[in-house]
This record gives C-alpha cells, structure tokens and sequence, in this order.
C-alpha cells in the first residue's frame, strides 16, 4: 500500500473554514495522470494540485491542476494555494520583503508574488495573461431564466460578455445583492444553452456588496468542472477586473485596487484582491491575489 502525502489548505481567506479548499501533493512525479483526476474526483474539491520539478530549471515548479472533472491549463486559487504550500514546505526561500517566483501551467509560466508578514507568507500574486474580449451573449432573457431571475435583475447598462485571461468566463452584471443572491443555476437550460458555447461558465457579479471595503459582490457557477459553484475564482477575477475597467465601473483610478467578495452564499467568504494595470487606457497587467490559511495535512492510502 502506497501512502500519498497531501496538504489542505483554505485559499482567498484569512480565516480558517472560509476561501476555497485546495488539496496540494507535493510529489507530483509519483502519480500518474489517471491517478490525478480519480484523487481529484476523489476528495471533489474546486482543484487539486500536483507539483513536479520545473522543466525550465530558472523557474521553480511545474504545477498540474484538476478539477474533479478534469484538467485545467489554469487557475487562479491552485496557483495561490500551491505557492503557500512551497513556502511552507520549504521549497522556495524568502528574497527580500517581496519574492518573485514562476510557475509552470498549461497555459506556460505565471509569475507570482509573495508579500511577507515577519516570517510568513501574507498576499500571494499572480499575474494572469492579458485579456482576450469574446463574444457578447444576445440571449438576456435566457440567460435570467437560466440564473432563474426575471431579466429586470440583470444590469441594462453592461453586457453579457465573455473575458479570458487563459480561461473564459461569461461575465453576467446582476442589478442589485438581493438578485444575485436569489440566483439558482438551472441545469437544464444551461445544458441545452450554454454547455457548448464559448465559454460554459458563468460568472455574475454587483456593485452592491455585504462589505464596505469590497468593490463587487460575485458569485461563479461551473457545471463542466464539476462545480456547480465555487466559493473562490481566481482565475475568473482578473478577467472581470478587466471588464469592470473597459465598461468605466471602476475608473481607473482604482483599478489596481479592486476587492472581490466570493463565496458568502455557499457559506465560504473569500476576498480577492484584483489589480489592472494601465498605461494609456490600454491593459498592461492582470494581477489576482489574497491570503491563504493552513487547514493541514494528511496521507491518502492507496
């Protein structure tokens, strides 16, 4: 019998039993694929992740990340969660008040930062691909019935549009707290609907939030993956940022300053902190970070 050595880890949070659940394996090599997405499947958080020896030997790891579905080219918590883990474990050693790191992904390498807190790990970064603007859903009534609102809840001024920073998302604005936290995903128009198009998950958000210091309200459904809601988005959060830039809802100002509150309806608070960059008006930089709680450790049997 194999033992399998794993750590649990809370990311997006700065308390314990909030953000979203990340499961880390640090010896990635040992496990074949297959063997990934059963254990993925197995403890059916958002991600699991598995790390490996970098291939590029000037970058630090190469990081593989499962849904309980299937494989993701990236994503936005794993990134976060696993970074924390490598701090933790010791595989990666502290360069001044900031530490710059790269991981490797499927969609190549992602640079992540790490702000210090004394000894510890606080904001962990990672800058995300610039953004790619796709196609604008024309459908709104369906996608109300879809989201089971009436179609007055969706916000008249901004569209349904699509937003990819490595993976696309279906950026949905919602009028008002009280809508989106109505929201029940139906399966069965999302399936007949929406399941092949260009992007099948769907991430809606409001300016009107539980908590002053937050920017937005959102909350993110993804089927596909196996997860009908996900209490943390990382990877959706950089392409909203972008989205709540181009269509002037924060100016920019703000815009390296956006907090994203996730999670609250699923009983999971996250915090996000969104940074776009900008120079001319034009996007120079797409960054998603928070804080991550260490939930600890544990050995699956196999």
């Amino acid at each position: 019998m194999r033992k399998l050595k794993y750590h649990l880890v809370d990311v997006f949070t700065d308390q314990p039993f909030g953000g979203n659940q990340l499961a880390v394996f640090p010896d990635g090599p040992s496990i074949p694929s297959e063997l990934m997405q059963r254990i993925a499947k197995e403890l059916n958080f958002s991600e699991s992740t598995f790390i490996f020896p970098p291939k590029n030997p000037k970058n630090d790891a190469w990081v593989r990340i499962f849904t309980p579905a299937r494989e993701l080219p990236m994503a936005g918590h794993p990134t976060v969660g696993t970074t924390f883990v490598l701090v933790k474990e010791k595989l990666l050693k502290r360069a001044g008040n900031v530490t710059e790191i790269t991981l490797e992904e499927g969609v190549g390498d992602i640079s992540v930062s790490i702000d210090w807190n004394e000894n510890k790990p606080d904001l962990i970064t990672m800058t995300q691909p610039h953004p790619k603007f796709g196609s604008i859903f024309p459908d709104r009534e369906l996608i109300a019935e879809m989201l089971s609102i009436h179609s007055s809840g969706l916000h008249p001024d901004y569209p349904l549009e699509v937003v990819s920073c490595g993976l696309p998302y279906l950026i949905v604005p919602i009028v008002n707290l009280k809508t989106i936290q109505s929201i029940k995903l139906r399966l069965d128009l999302w399936k007949k609907h929406l399941k092949h198009y260009e992007s099948d998950h769907i991430f809606v958000f409001t300016t009107e939030t539980e908590r002053k210091s937050s920017t937005v309200h959102c909350r993110m459904f993804a089927p596909s993956a196996g997860v009908l809601e996900d209490p943390a988005t990382g990877s959706a959060s950089g392409p909203l940022g972008c989205y709540l830039v181009k269509h002037d809802i924060v100016p920019p100002a703000k815009s390296e300053r956006i907090i994203s509150e996730q999670g609250f309806e699923i009983g999971r608070p996250s915090i996000l902190h969104i940074g776009i960059g900008l120079q001319n008006n034009k996007i120079t930089a797409v960054r998603v970070g928070g804080q991550c709680v260490y939930m600890g450790e544990g050995y699956l049997h196999l």
